[in-house]
């Protein structure tokens, strides 16, 4: 089967998914928007009892509807004192910026009208992260590894709190959630076995590391490419017309699943996904996604009125595997397309990011395909290291695994030279090498060669260049450049710990300038 062939199906499948739920969608907007206009006083569809909200230096933001041109005073009540916030409802929506708010609780939150009021009670402020992407992040805690280890220990971190968006779509931006599949709740066994196990761990994780309440958002959807997670805008500045190729698909998850959350003031987001684009707009994905980040960051501080940061701490997943033994590239290339075709993050391109590898977590045998592996507690932990090293600026937190710092060739070998001390085991195949008669760079769909380690250092690794003809020269060098590169945590490059894999690269020889190799 073509990659064109696959990647039509794709977009048949979840073109068709799409359509139903737009149907189902429509309905529910138009039940939605009768209630929302109706003039009672309540709070928007994502704040409720057992809510989390982002603590200072931050002020939290909330809103709600109202009888037309009330006046709300909005009171919070609990551990400090709070002075009152008043705000007129305008056109239904009324909405208040509270003042800074250390980390702690609980709070009641009560919205009052003359003869009318609304509380919300044991809100917590703390961190609040906004979790993304499609299956691999949709993928529920009780599906990982040890999973009743896990659930048995929800109840013991009361100031982990969860909140899951409904699956729904849209064809113009919403203002407020359709719905809201599991409304703010201290964690459970029975909640957190549905919630996502990525988001999970990486909030548990990290109040182990904060100690202070946080709050964990999901909303994402499985089988969907970056595109439907991407406004007009962000579409645009990579050439992807909203009104061609699919547009149903364009932009409905960011109208009915983000937008809405616009107003939410948060810490950081984590992401995971990449899968559906290996066979759908592959070659944009390098700018498609570091563009969604752009976007997503502006529109999260406009929408919060300047409290989200402009440049919010961003983490994601780059690919794990698929398929043993595939020719198929679409893996690799996402994973280097990934991190905006430099290797690793953050860079210049995709600034305050942080990233896990987890190329090296295979799964052969999980129950829910291959593409789905079950350990999430070692992708949690490697995002938690890129959290506390980029979102809260801990020094001395490892969270990059090795990568080339720079590389000299000769006719014999290549020499790798990384950036910190690296633990290597042999191999005959992870390195590749592409043979040049013409100083031209080589592709993903040039001729490579399997080139072995014939030895290392405690920063360097020699790897054959003997298999180029006499005539030719060391035009290109690739580590891990498959779908499927190793065994579970059996890649042969580490870092000195042997916990973090150095990710997969491909370099150029030429053109010269601004690389990394330097010529014997």
């Amino acid at each position: 089967m073509t990659l064109s062939v696959k990647a039509l199906q794709l977009c048949v499948h979840v073109g068709c998914l799409f359509a139903m739920a737009v149907i189902l969608c429509v309905l529910l907007i138009l039940a939605a928007s009768v209630q929302s206009s109706d003039g009672t006083l309540r709070f928007a569809s994502y704040y409720r009892d057992h809510m989390v909200l982002q603590k200072s230096p931050e002020k939290a933001v909330l809103w709600g509807y109202g009888p037309e041109g009330a006046q709300v005073t909005l009171l919070l009540s609990g551990p400090v004192k709070q002075r009152g916030s008043l705000a007129n409802v305008t056109k239904g929506v009324w909405r208040v910026t509270l003042d800074p708010v250390e980390a702690g609780g609980p709070y009641n939150l009560t919205a009052a009208i003359r003869g009318n009021n609304v509380t919300l009670t044991d809100v917590l402020f703390g961190d609040v992260w906004l979790c993304g992407g499609q299956s691999n992040m949709y993928f529920k805690t009780s599906q990982i590894f040890n999973a009743s280890e896990e659930l048995a220990l929800a109840a013991k971190y009361p100031h982990v709190r969860t909140l899951m968006v409904a699956l729904n779509t849209s064809e113009t931006e919403l203002t407020d959630l359709i719905q809201v599949e599991l409304p703010w709740s201290v964690p459970t066994a029975r909640d957190v076995a549905d919630f996502s196990a990525v988001c999970w761990l990486f909030g548990r994780y990290m109040y182990e590391n904060l100690k202070y309440p946080i709050g964990l958002v999901e909303s994402c959807w499985g089988g969907t490419p970056v595109e439907a997670w991407s406004s007009s805008r962000a579409l645009q500045k990579c050439g992807l017309n909203p009104s061609d190729d699919s547009p149903k698909d364009n932009s409905v998850l960011w109208n009915a699943m983000i937008h809405p959350l616009l107003n939410m003031t948060i810490k950081g987001a984590i992401w995971y996904q990449g899968e559906a684009n290996t066979i759908y707009h592959q070659d944009t994905y390098n700018c498609s996604f570091p563009a969604m980040i752009d976007d997503w960051r502006m529109a999260f501080h406009e929408g919060s009125g300047w409290q989200t940061a402009h440049d919010f701490p961003f983490g994601f997943v780059q690919l794990s595997t698929y398929k043993k033994d595939t020719t198929d590239d679409g893996f690799p290339n996402i994973r280097w397309h990934q991190t905006a075709d430099v290797g690793f993050v953050p860079n210049r391109r995709m600034q305050k990011t942080f990233m896990a590898v987890a190329m090296d977590l295979p799964d052969e045998n999980s129950p829910y395909g291959s593409i789905h592996p079950r350990d999430k507690q070692d992708v949690a932990f490697r995002l938690t290291l890129g959290a506390r090293a980029v979102a809260y600026n801990e020094q001395d937190v490892a969270f990059l695994g090795p990568f080339p710092k720079f590389i000299q060739s000769t006719l014999m070998y290549v020499n790798i030279a990384y950036d910190q001390t690296v633990s290597v085991t042999p191999s005959k195949d992870i390195f590749e090498i592409c043979c040049s008669r013409i100083k031209a760079p080589c592709g993903p769909k040039s001729r490579w060669i399997e080139a072995p380690i014939l030895q290392w250092s405690n920063t360097t690794v020699q790897v054959s260049a003997k298999v180029c003809e006499p005539t030719n020269e060391v035009a290109a060098i690739r580590y891990a450049w498959r779908d499927w590169p190793c065994k579970f945590k059996a890649c042969p490059i580490y870092s000195s710990s042997g916990i973090l894999p150095a990710p997969p690269f491909i370099m150029n020889r030429y053109p010269t300038e601004g690389n990394v190799w330097i010529s014997y």
